[in-house]
């Protein structure tokens, strides 16, 4: 049976990858700090499946817990998705150092903690895949924390993929534009060219098993953010404010 590693499975994007993944048929090592949510998924595996859903929890934001919760898993499995994120905005750019402690406590260095806990049993058939956010392309407004992490977090992978090139199979860098989850949910914003869940896991999904070193969707936005960010750097901001000007 194949074996996938998911953090940040217990809502959105996580929790469809691995309802999605068991449902095919796979083992699904669902991480997340939510144990009645993990709880959950486990039951709501298709009847038919010959999936199976092996809940982990644990806090990726703390060292200790995540090394001795990932060390129980007997055999790694090959393909391991590094999704666990949060996101807080600022406004009027008023910096508040908790705030972007909280978010780089997650989006970064929760995957740090993972790979930390995990890199010695790294293979030549191991997949990493890193879940960062097209918002890493170019700069927005309020979202100075959650941007620079993901920015952050697509260096790292990046990095790794040259790094890590004869240690793994393959480094695979995800980058959605907007999806419907619980977080997006809170948004008081305009979120142009939205996706569900599902859609995000099967483009997820697919791009995984092709190997490919980057994934983005819906194609529309992130390519248009992909131009955005090709202009000199004044040019980018002037083209955002209007955006987002005209979106409000």
């Amino acid at each position: 049976m194949k074996q996938v590693l998911i953090t940040g499975a217990s809502s959105g994007i996580g929790l469809q990858l691995a309802k999605d993944y068991a449902n095919n048929g796979w083992h699904v090592y669902a991480c997340g700090q939510n144990q009645s949510r993990l709880a959950q998924l486990v039951t709501n595996i298709d009847v038919a499946s010959t999936g199976k859903i092996t809940p982990l929890v644990f806090d990726v934001t703390n060292l200790e817990q995540t090394r001795q919760v990932l060390a129980e898993i007997e055999t790694l499995p090959d393909h391991i998705i590094l999704n666990a994120g949060t996101c807080e905005y600022i406004d009027n750019g008023v910096i508040e150092s908790d705030v972007f402690k909280r978010v780089f406590e997650v989006n970064f260095f929760g995957i740090i903690h993972c790979l930390d806990a995990m890199q010695s049993r790294f293979t030549a058939t191991t997949h990493l895949v890193f879940i960062s956010s097209s918002a890493a392309y170019t700069a927005l407004p309020r979202a100075e924390a959650y941007g620079a992490s993901k920015a952050a977090l697509s260096y790292l992978a990046n990095g790794l993929a040259i790094d890590l090139k004869d240690k793994v199979k393959t480094v695979t860098l995800v980058n959605p534009g907007f999806v419907a989850t619980p977080l997006t949910n809170k948004n008081d914003f305009p979120m142009p060219m939205i996706v569900s869940c599902e859609y995000a896991s099967i483009k997820i999904r697919q791009g995984i098993e092709k190997q490919q070193a980057e994934i983005h969707f819906p194609i529309k936005f992130t390519l248009l953010l992909k131009a955005i960010a090709l202009f000199p750097v004044a040019l980018q901001r002037i083209i955002i404010q209007r955006m987002t000007r005209n979106a409000s």
